[in-house]
């Protein structure tokens, strides 16, 4: 089995503690990344960067709370993480 299937059968297991420490590490992640994006300014690149990076929360943390499919939730986290964490390289290494 692959590394995603894997830990999607674990993430669907045991969904209500994933769920919440989903939520929890991922506005973590997505709130580091908006700290790192504002270090850099305040214009029209950074604020795109931000809203990218609070859309993405904000659908994960929705998409629990709608109770959705738990693929899409995984598939919506796993996006998240990504997100946040490239915006975090691109604004603390790059920029």
């Amino acid at each position: 089995m692959t590394l995603y299937q894997t830990t999607f059968e674990n993430f669907n297991k045991s969904y209500m503690g994933s769920a919440a420490m989903a939520v929890i590490g991922q506005s973590c992640l997505g709130g580091a990344a908006a700290m790192y994006v504002l270090a850099n300014g305040t214009s029209v690149p950074q604020m795109i960067q931000l809203a990218i990076i609070v859309l993405a929360c904000i659908f994960v943390n929705t998409s629990i709370l709608a109770q959705m499919k738990h693929k899409i939730v995984f598939n919506l986290l796993i996006l998240s993480a990504v997100l946040s964490v490239s915006l975090i390289i691109l604004n603390n290494f790059i920029l």
